[in-house]
This record gives structure tokens, sequence and C-alpha cells, in this order.
């Protein structure tokens, strides 16, 4: 029995839910967002709610009910409110500034990385070291987060790189004479 799979998914106002040919489009006022259903499970639209259950008592079936729900669930929020993540630039001398659509960032490379902008995600850089990644798709905002992270992780002896606020970096301990 799925825990998460047998609550339904409120729809706010200002949210439009369409099932259709085993697709769920999902519009509102940041964007649209359509996800292909799974055969192991059923969708329904009932009083301004999505009921998600599955087709059979099969381990798939019931694996996919949660994880339908669950995605439904972000897409609702994410047309609705939003994602957004916030990430830190540590080391001296890194840095990022938005030039235009790219996201010019200064890594302690020979040259700067410039890293286009997805359309649908919107990058803030209220500080050099600062950055904010937000967007309505909730996978399309981790994915960038990942990507641009890539370019320098942290490292664990100064903890210099690219990380999200707030994740803690284990440290080593360095040389010993």
């Amino acid at each position: 029995m799925s825990r998460i799979g047998k609550h339904p998914v409120a729809v706010p106002d200002g949210v439009t839910v369409a099932l259709e040919n085993g697709e769920v489009k999902i519009k509102g006022k940041l964007g649209e967002l359509k996800a292909v259903i799974s055969d192991l499970v059923n969708v329904e639209l009932k009083d301004n709610h999505v009921v998600v259950s599955p087709v059979n008592e099969t381990k798939e079936s019931r694996a996919m009910w949660g994880t339908t729900r669950a995605n439904i669930n972000d897409m609702v929020k994410g047309v609705s409110q939003g994602f957004s993540k916030k990430m830190e630039i540590v080391g001296v001398g890194y840095k990022a500034a938005m030039q235009g659509n790219n996201l010019k960032l200064s890594l302690g490379f020979s040259h700067e990385v410039d890293f286009p902008v997805p359309e649908g995600i919107k990058i803030v850089c209220s500080s050099p070291t600062a950055l904010e990644i937000s967007g309505f798709d909730k996978q399309k905002v981790g994915q960038v987060c990942a990507e641009i992270r890539k370019y320098r992780s942290p490292e664990p002896y100064k903890g210099k790189g690219i990380k999200y606020a707030g994740e803690a970096i284990l440290r080593k301990e360095g040389k010993k004479k």
C-alpha cells in the first residue's frame, strides 16, 4: 500500500489539468508541463483533485502509483509556485555573473566558462559568489544545478568549488610533516 499514492493531489485556482491519450497536461500561471502516464496506474480528475490508483496489485504497479502521484504533485506545484535552488561559490577569485542569456563563471581555469541558460530557467546572481536557479520544472532546475556544479565540484581539502547552499562538505586532513 503506497502511503504517498493514496493522497489525492489538490489542484489550486488558476491551474488546469487535462487527461487525454495517456498524458497529463498541467497549465498554470508560470508555464505548462506534460507527462506520459504509465499503463500500470489510473489517473482521474475528481472535484478539483487528481486521484491516482494502481491498475492491479503487482509490485511494479504499486511502485508506479506513488511515483506518478509525486510527479503530478511536483508538476502542479511547479506551474503554480515554481521551484528554486541556491548555490554558493567558494574559493579565492571564483565568481559568477550573468551576461545576457549566459552565465559567466570564473573558476580558476585559464578561461571563463560560459553556461547558456536553458529556456524556462532563470538564474539570479545576488552577489558574485551566490546563485539562485529557479523555474517551473523541478527536474530541469535540478539538472541545471548539477551541470553548473560539475564545472568545479567542491574538493575535500579546502572546500573550494560550487556547492548547494547548506551543503556540508566532508573535509579531509592535509599533509603532515
